[in-house]
């Protein structure tokens, strides 16, 4: 398991590199909008979570903080992440800060009704549910997250970056928790800042800012599929595409949710702002 967030390369640190006599910084664009440069900007936290199982011996890289242990372990870390931890944080923290015009992550981390959709997310209803790895603990985990690494204004992220292929991350990202919820026989009706990630990716999915202004959807392998339904009223043909979620969503109490707050964000200019403040406060 590797985690160590590396958004793009960004002009910030490109021009501050050119300025320094560096050449040869700018960014190449590929065909699939991905993009490759000459440096890295990246945070200083990182976690390397290995097996241990190396026949010929290796060297002490624990020494260096690479954790090592058994594969179960591994798996449970990774799960811990993308299923509790930050992931889902990064995408709800996404959509709502494309839909408010943020460009990064860290600016959106000084709005306060982000803020709380984040810590929602994460302490509320994903710890109930997370897997323990034991060798990290996942409280602490998030709260590094929350207070050190979303925040740093040194890692420049976009959240039109995290906003790419949404439709494959959604699965992973929320629908394990909700089948969490529904193995433990938890309330979904509990669920809040959950509904409100997926409500607001449909919102996003209309191609527009909250204002009502164009917006630009990043690249999705079902991006035009989806925005055509999103586009004929069909969120209820999406909510139940298990391919999508990892489950019916129909099947469930969520569904009326999602789509209750989806209507809600398309009220007018600010409903996005509105709706998290109302189910938030």
């Amino acid at each position: 398991m590797i985690d160590k967030i590396t958004p793009r390369p960004h002009p910030m640190v490109e021009k501050s590199l050119s300025e320094a006599g560096i050449e040869g910084m700018a960014p190449i664009v590929t065909d699939k909008k991905t993009f490759i440069a000459a440096f890295v900007n990246a945070e200083k936290p990182q976690y390397l979570v290995v097996e241990d199982k190396f026949p010929n011996g290796r060297p002490p890289l624990e020494k260096a903080g690479v954790y090592f242990c058994d594969r179960d372990t591994v798996n449970m870390c990774e799960k811990m992440k993308v299923t509790t931890c930050l992931n889902p944080l990064h995408t709800a923290m996404s959509m709502y800060g494309c839909l408010l015009g943020y460009t990064l992550i860290c600016e959106e981390m000084k709005d306060a009704d982000i803020v709380k959709l984040v810590k929602r997310l994460g302490y509320v209803e994903g710890l109930p549910v997370v897997v323990d790895p034991k060798i990290l603990s996942p409280k602490a985990f998030i709260d590094e997250v929350v207070n050190e690494r979303l925040p740093n204004p040194f890692m420049p992220d976009d959240p039109r970056r995290i906003a790419t292929d949404t439709s494959q991350k959604v699965g992973i990202r929320f629908g394990e928790t909700i089948k969490s919820y529904i193995r433990e026989g938890r309330d979904l009706g509990s669920l809040v800042a959950i509904p409100l990630a997926l409500a607001g990716w449909l919102r996003y999915l209309n191609g527009t800012f909250d204002d009502g202004t164009p917006l630009e959807v990043s690249p999705d392998p079902l991006k035009d599929e989806l925005m055509a339904k999103v586009k004929e009223g069909k969120i209820r043909e999406i909510l139940s595409n298990p391919t999508i979620f990892g489950l019916d969503l129909t099947t469930t109490p969520l569904a009326d949710r999602i789509e209750g707050y989806y209507a809600r964000l398309l009220e007018g200019p600010g409903s996005a702002r509105k709706l998290l403040q109302k189910e938030l406060a």
